[in-house]
C-alpha cells in the first residue's frame, strides 16, 4: 500500500484534516422534516400510545432490539418515558403522512469531536418497512449529519439480522467486517456487522436519493422505476459478502 504522508522520523500517517471543525450535537427538541415523512424528538405522551398500536401483533419487530416485545401499552409508556430526552441515544418517533406514527430511530455514539455519529435503535412496523417513507426516514437522519458536518456515519447490527444488513448495503453503507463476541443481550450472544458512510461518499450519495426518491422514479401505483440499490452501488465500495447484489 503506498503511503503518502510520513511524520518527523519517517513513520507514515494519515493526511491532515484541513478546515475541518467540530460539529454541533443533534438538538433534543427540533424535528427533522421531509416530503413525506416528520421525525419528531420522542416523548411518551404524544408518541407511546400510537407506536404500541403499530407494533401491536408483530412481536418480529422486537427480535434484533435488546428490549421488546413489550406486553402491554403501559410497559412500552413507561419505557418510552425512561429513555425520551436523553442527547445520546436521541430517540426520533417516525411519522408518516400516509401511516401515522409507525416507527423509531436514533443517534448513539455520538462524538463530535472525532466527526462520528451512529444510526440505530432502528424499529419500523410492518406498515413503514420496505416503503418510500422508510426510505425517506432514514435519508433525513443521514443528510442532517452529513451536513451537520460529521465526517463518518456508522450503521451495526446483530450479524444474523439480514435484514438490517440488506438496508444497510441498499442505503448505500460500505461493509467493514464483523466483531465476533461483541456484546451480549436476551441471554445470547451478538456478533456485531459495522458498516459506516463517510463525507467523500455522501455528496454522490445524495444525488442518489433526490434520483430514487423524485416522483418521477414512482408509477401512479407508487411503485419504484429505478431500485435504489443500483444507485448506491456505484458508491459504497465494501460489499457485505453475506449478502447479494
Amino acid at each position: 500500500m503506498r503511503v503518502a504522508y510520513s511524520d518527523q522520523s519517517d513513520q507514515p500517517i494519515g493526511p491532515s484534516v484541513e478546515g475541518w471543525r467540530v460539529p454541533l450535537r443533534p438538538a433534543l427538541d427540533a424535528p427533522l422534516v421531509g416530503t413525506h415523512v416528520r421525525l419528531e424528538p420522542l416523548r411518551a405522551e404524544d408518541h407511546a400510545a400510537r407506536l404500541y398500536r403499530s407494533y401491536d401483533g408483530h412481536p418480529r419487530v422486537w427480535t434484533y432490539l435488546p428490549y421488546g416485545p413489550f406486553s402491554s401499552a403501559a410497559q412500552y409508556h413507561r419505557w418510552v418515558r425512561e429513555h425520551e430526552g436523553r442527547d445520546d441515544p436521541l430517540f426520533y418517533a417516525i411519522h408518516s403522512a400516509q401511516n401515522g406514527y409507525v416507527g423509531v430511530a436514533s443517534y448513539l455514539r455520538i462524538k463530535p469531536e472525532a466527526g462520528s455519529i451512529e444510526v440505530g435503535h432502528i424499529n419500523m412496523s410492518p406498515a413503514l418497512q420496505g416503503t418510500r417513507d422508510a426510505t425517506e426516514a432514514m435519508v433525513l437522519m443521514m443528510s442532517w449529519a452529513f451536513e451537520a458536518g460529521y465526517r463518518r456515519y456508522e450503521w451495526k447490527c446483530d450479524a444474523l439480522n439480514l435484514g438490517s444488513r440488506r438496508a444497510a448495503q441498499r442505503l448505500g453503507f460500505s461493509y467493514e467486517g464483523v466483531f465476533r463476541q461483541a456484546t451480549m443481550y436476551k441471554g445470547r450472544n451478538r456478533d456485531t456487522a459495522w458498516f459506516s458512510i463517510i463525507d467523500s461518499e455522501w455528496p454522490a450519495l445524495k444525488e442518489a436519493f433526490a434520483a430514487w426518491l423524485a416522483p418521477s422514479n414512482f408509477d401512479a401505483d407508487g411503485q419504484q422505476k429505478e431500485r435504489l440499490s443500483d444507485l448506491t452501488r456505484l458508491v459504497r465500495p465494501g460489499h457485505d459478502p453475506a449478502l447479494r447484489g
